[in-house]
């Protein structure tokens, strides 16, 4: 699975995330703790899942990313 963060419109903050599945389809969720999307994405990514933030830019230290997520 790769994972990209976003910021949706109006936000300054990294608050959404697009996940590409095998398939080539896209999956977009806002993080929202009752969005099933958005837990499978903290616990996918935690297990080695990469994650790339919003320029691109590959996150090594997701750990600590996702410390900071509601």
């Amino acid at each position: 699975m790769t994972y990209k963060l976003y910021k949706t419109l109006g936000s300054s903050v990294e608050n959404a995330c697009m996940k590409i599945n095998e398939d080539g389809s896209i999956t977009s969720f806002i993080f929202d703790e009752t969005n099933t999307d958005y837990q499978t994405f903290k616990k996918e990514v935690l297990a080695g899942a990469e994650l790339f933030d919003a320029d691109g830019n590959v996150m090594t230290d997701v750990s600590a990313f996702i410390g900071t997520l509601p």
